[in-house]
């Protein structure tokens, strides 16, 4: 309301609801991040408390090349999404493949981490509160990329069938907002275990 009493206008035109989706979207990420943030307190207050080894230093390499595979699929889902929404489906086919396989070669990649530790250095889920609280931080992390890759192929699927068309590009920029988290997190789990606590 304005001094005298006359409601004021917008000169930026009406206030339109946000997309659902796109709302739906917002209230996950905010509730996994919470999730994440509880696994994450969890692994910094047990570092270095646990009684028997082995410890991280002794065992954690970085996987550099892995991360920037992740972080490389965030680039590639987002130009794709693009493309789509310009109604480019042969391109954005391509990108969304691309997107596909970077995951799953991150995802690979915590495969062979794992499988490393639990054989070569007889590191499991209980063999000491590190080896716990890895596993869990990202175990979780696995758990959504898995998701992730089988929501991305669910659209791969979809497109090859020829039903993926610019009229779907809201609900894919939804589906890429969930992967751009997955990477986001992935930073803060890769700084935490492979940086600050090790």
């Amino acid at each position: 309301m304005s001094a005298i009493g006359t409601p004021l206008i917008s000169t930026t035109g009406p206030w339109v609801l946000p997309y659902r989706g796109k709302v739906g979207m917002a209230c996950l990420i905010v509730a996994e991040s919470a999730i994440f943030t509880i696994f994450v307190v969890a692994y910094l207050f047990y570092a270095g408390k646990s009684l028997t080894g082995p410890t991280p230093r002794e065992v954690l390499d970085p996987p550099i090349f892995y991360t920037v595979c992740l972080m490389s699929s965030s680039l590639s889902i987002h130009i794709a999404a693009k493309l789509l929404k310009r109604g480019e489906t042969t391109a954005f086919m391509g990108l969304w493949f691309l997107t596909i396989v970077l995951g799953g070669l991150f995802l690979y990649g915590t495969g062979q981490e794992w499988h490393r530790l639990i054989h070569e250095h007889g590191l499991t889920i209980s063999t000491n509160l590190f080896g716990t609280t890895y596993y869990s931080l990202v175990g979780l992390h696995g758990f959504h990329v898995t998701a992730g890759l089988l929501m991305l192929t669910i659209v791969l699927l979809f497109g090859v069938a020829g039903r993926v068309g610019p009229e779907q590009s809201a609900r894919v920029e939804v589906l890429s907002l969930y992967w751009h988290f997955v990477d986001v997190v992935w930073v803060v789990v890769f700084t935490v275990v492979y940086v600050l606590a090790r």
